[in-house]
């Protein structure tokens, strides 16, 4: 088979779709019944740069200005190559996606998430990774790629010039099969489903609560470490402040970015929310019991509600609702006092009259009223961000920074564009590196089988 694709989450989706696209046979492995991976557990939102929408929006957006949002959030401390590429080529992605393979993708309205200087978020109609996923089969279904389920690789098949020459499967009931390739491209996340690599890399999170998908246990990470290849920022990750307790559900953060706040058991705020969800995560689980609620009232409840997760957690009677603040003290059971203080508080700091403790700028945002609603939250750990490095051709590099012959890796099996630790994460930075750098690795993939080399 010219081109295998290990992973059939968005990434090895794309990373099919772009080698078929470029005249290549393809093959895509995947250990489970079904193909979902971490993408499915997203809102499969995608971030893209100077594209037509954004300009019929009055939207002033480029590449560039994409790329400086991205190393600003975290110092530059990656491979800003990388960064550049993704940026010039996100618009083209979506293009791609829509034009090319009619994935219904559309800019996302109303907000802009922290991180990002303009909007340029696209998402499907219900802003679902599920939905999303299920655009990608459908297209790789159509293109006539073929998805072998119930395929777990269990080891790369190597020469002594490092050249990938195919992978060893396990079908059910234990029988072993070895696919040759002549390029392999590895698709099948990171770590974030191994407690015992998260203990040893993200201590912090060791005992957070895992929203991301089991399979995720770091094996393209070993197998490209067993090869020689380079690893860096393994101590990044993409948390979430606001995990619905004992739901499971993303209380997702337009809520707080349009003028939710965050209180702990106290019933006070304790951090500027409005910094990002993922590095929100570790601070939450800083507080007493590692929980907090997020509050907010109907204008917000409105506004969330075009997103499935969010009607999700209705269903699933995660949220609380209150038509004064004592009720909702007594039904959260949290300090009255307090509580009300932090909602007359609240007031003051979205007109003006007040100064944030902890630096947040409310300068626009909503003013809660009554009735109000609140989910209890927690921080929880999503996706790694760290992992085998790579060039701009997505070509996995050696310790010495030399590529592999015909090894290739994007989303989460590839170093992130997140730096080296939570806050550097802005909202979309694992489906980018899933669907340009997915995209980039199907596509060098394809040219290095057809030049033969």
């Amino acid at each position: 088979m010219p081109v295998v694709v290990i992973g059939a989450g968005a990434c090895g989706l794309c990373a099919a779709l772009a080698a078929h696209d470029s005249g290549a046979d393809v093959l895509v492995l995947e250990q489970d019944k079904t193909p979902l991976g971490t993408t499915a557990m997203s809102t499969g939102l995608i971030p893209a740069a100077g594209t037509p929408e954004q300009r019929d929006a009055g939207i002033e957006d480029s590449p560039e200005i994409f790329a400086r949002d991205i190393l600003a959030k975290h110092g530059g401390q990656t491979d800003a190559s990388v960064v550049d590429v993704l940026a010039a080529t996100s618009a083209e992605t979506i293009r791609w996606l829509r034009d090319s393979h009619a994935l219904p993708l559309s800019l996302v309205e109303g907000f802009t998430y922290p991180g990002h200087s303009h909007r340029r978020m696209y998402g499907t109609p219900n802003r679902s990774g599920t939905e999303l996923m299920a655009g990608l089969q459908r297209a790789v279904v159509e293109a006539g790629i073929d998805i072998l389920t119930q395929a777990k690789v269990i080891s790369l098949i190597c020469d002594a010039t490092r050249t990938v020459r195919g992978v060893r499967i396990m079908r059910p009931g234990g029988t072993i099969e070895e696919i040759g390739c002549d390029a392999l491209v590895l698709a099948s996340s990171g770590f974030a489903g191994s407690r015992e690599m998260v203990a040893h890399f993200i201590p912090a999170m060791a005992t957070a609560v895992i929203h991301s998908h089991p399979g995720n246990q770091g094996d393209a990470i070993k197998w490209g470490e067993a090869l020689g290849a380079s690893l860096a920022d393994m101590g990044a990750y993409q948390g979430h402040g606001g995990l619905a307790v004992d739901h499971g559900v993303p209380i997702l953060w337009p809520l707080i970015m349009e003028g939710g706040i965050q209180v702990n058991r106290l019933g006070r705020r304790f951090s500027d929310e409005s910094k990002g969800y993922s590095e929100q995560a570790e601070t939450i689980l800083s507080q007493p019991d590692g929980v907090a609620w997020s509050i907010f009232d109907q204008t917000l409840y409105d506004m969330m509600l075009q997103f499935t997760d969010f009607s999700d957690a209705v269903s699933a009677g995660a949220i609380k609702s209150a038509g004064t603040p004592e009720q909702l003290a007594e039904v959260l059971g949290l300090p009255a006092g307090a509580l009300v203080a932090t909602l007359l508080e609240d007031q003051d700091l979205k007109s003006g009259r007040l100064e944030d403790e902890f630096g947040r700028d409310f300068r626009g945002r909503h003013v809660l009223r009554a009735p109000y609603y609140a989910a209890k939250v927690t921080g929880a750990l999503f996706h790694t961000q760290g992992g085998l490095c790579v060039d701009s051709d997505a070509r996995v590099l050696d310790t010495t920074g030399c590529p592999f012959p015909n090894l290739f890796a994007g989303g989460g099996a590839a170093r992130g564009i997140s730096g080296g630790g939570s806050s550097g994460y802005i909202a979309g930075n694992g489906l980018l590196t899933a669907t340009s750098l997915g995209k980039i690795a199907g596509r060098a993939a394809a040219r290095h089988v057809a030049e033969g080399v």
